[in-house]
């Protein structure tokens, strides 16, 4: 690690090796490389001849490549300094090393044939890796939705205490957003197409020359360079670059996958403040460095923190697209450098520990009662009347004493800070015929969360499962987190 120059945090504490990768140099130029041996071919395999004789030659596609993966950057990086060009410096530091096939590299191509295309490619393999970790992600909240969906809790609207839920059925608010994540995730990821080779400003004029105005053998050029790539199809039309629009839209996915993880860290934060549920706390880990009981919730505020920089980054690409002049501007490249590389590492480090904290939640089931019990008897007020009124009361009369008496209690709470003793209130009122034991009876938690077991049963089996039976072959993944 360098430690006399500004090193990325994205790299040296949050995002996977994996990640990393996808967007490294290797990986940059030798798909650069492959990318020329697929034009290379493309044209040998239409008949690119010149006097009757074949411009490109099998032995030449060999000699690329023999040289995908052993890239001599310090050659590239010398040309690069006398044309201060980074395309034209690789293509002058592969014909070094392929020195037969030196003068048909990059041959009717423009430079953002291998950029803008490479771009399309990594973007489409770190998609796949976010992809994996999302569906992790789910299946890990659909165990802790079904494990706890009968466990009773208090449920919060406005952050006040409200109608009863249920753990797991909490837990199906934080799945369903990734879901929705999900299913954007998929219809762009599935939707992207290569830029093909279109020329200097998309015209293809270059090979309206070299095969001597053959449209029907130009036409087939894109599809075949997409196949060699791994992709069904090229985009229609284009300037010199693929629409930055489409940047736009994948950073719009991890922007969506950066909300999702922000709202389920913010209530395990409240959660773990109220000490209901906990993320995973290591045995040694400090959680204040003067408060030595604290078991802060890092992890999450890291979550939120890591999310943040996604939402806003994804303004990025949007201004970008909306700014590009004519064919092209390359007011872009700067931009795109850092906006789409940093917001992939983001989102990898998000969802790495999301993994990390969907796998160790703790739930305090009896803190979590304590709570409901503190606020029970307010929402069983209408099923007290009820039985009060089977037992000859008038519901009107009933209605209006459980107000005052409600008021009553609450004030008790709030300003003389003493238990709710709204039970022992009507207990002690003979308008309702119902003794404290009879009461209490009816504070049994599980009557008051409606339908949410079978909801959470409903919802995983209809909505979660087909997910995960999709995608089954990368389940089972863990997150190691660095710091």
């Amino acid at each position: 690690m360098s430690t006399d120059r500004y090193v990325s945090p994205l790299s040296e504490r949050y995002a996977s090796k994996e990640m990393q990768y996808i967007f490294s140099p290797d990986k940059k130029f030798t798909t650069w490389r492959k990318l020329w041996i697929a034009l290379a071919e493309t044209e040998m395999e239409l008949g690119l001849s010149m006097d009757g004789k074949p411009v490109i030659t099998q032995e030449m596609i060999d000699e690329l490549k023999a040289h995908i993966d052993d890239i001599n950057y310090d050659v590239a990086k010398e040309r690069e300094k006398v044309v201060r060009h980074d395309v034209m410096s690789h293509v002058y530091a592969y014909g070094k090393q392929c020195p037969k096939a030196a003068g048909i590299i990059h041959l009717g191509a423009t430079s953002c044939y291998v950029g803008d295309n490479t771009d399309i490619i990594v973007m489409h393999e770190a998609l796949a890796l976010v992809k994996k970790k999302l569906v992790n992600v789910i299946s890990l909240l659909s165990k802790f939705a079904d494990q706890y969906k009968d466990q009773p809790t208090l449920a919060f609207t406005h952050f006040q205490p409200a109608q009863p839920t249920t753990v797991g059925k909490r837990a199906t608010l934080w799945l369903q957003e990734f879901l929705i994540d999900y299913e954007d995730l998929c219809y762009v990821m599935d939707s992207l197409k290569l830029l093909g080779c279109k020329g200097t400003t998309g015209t293809q004029a270059s090979f309206y020359e070299l095969f001597d105005g053959d449209h029907e053998k130009i036409d087939k050029i894109d599809g075949m360079i997409a196949r060699k790539m791994g992709f069904e199809n090229c985009v229609a039309v284009s300037g010199q670059t693929y629409s930055r629009k489409v940047d736009t839209r994948v950073l719009n996915v991890l922007a969506g996958i950066a909300a999702s993880a922000t709202k389920m860290s913010n209530d395990i934060r409240l959660l773990q403040h109220l000490k209901e549920v906990e993320e995973p706390f290591e045995k040694t880990q400090i959680g204040s460095s003067a408060m030595a009981y604290k078991r802060n919730p890092m992890r999450s505020e890291r979550i939120a923190s890591l999310s943040r920089y996604v939402i806003v980054d994804a303004l990025n690409p949007a201004i970008t697209s909306a700014v590009q002049w004519f064919e092209r501007t390359l007011d872009d490249s700067a931009n795109k450098r850092l906006s789409v590389p940093e917001g992939f590492l983001a989102i990898d480090g998000i969802l790495d520990l999301c993994i990390n904290v969907t796998d160790g939640l703790k739930v305090y089931p009896e803190v979590i009662k304590k709570h409901m019990m503190a606020e029970l008897p307010f929402m069983a007020t209408e099923n007290i009347m009820m039985d009060a009124v089977k037992a000859g009361g008038n519901r009107q009369e009933l209605h209006e004493k459980i107000r005052q008496l409600s008021m009553e209690a609450g004030k008790r709470v709030k300003e003389e800070g003493g238990d709710n003793n709204l039970l022992e209130l009507i207990a002690n009122d003979g308008g309702f015929n119902l003794s404290l034991e009879e009461l209490k009876e009816s504070m049994e938690p599980s009557k008051y969360t409606g339908r949410s077991a079978y909801q959470v049963d409903k919802f995983i089996k209809e909505v979660v499962s087909p997910v995960l039976d999709a995608n089954r072959d990368v389940l089972g993944m863990s997150a190691q987190i660095n710091v």
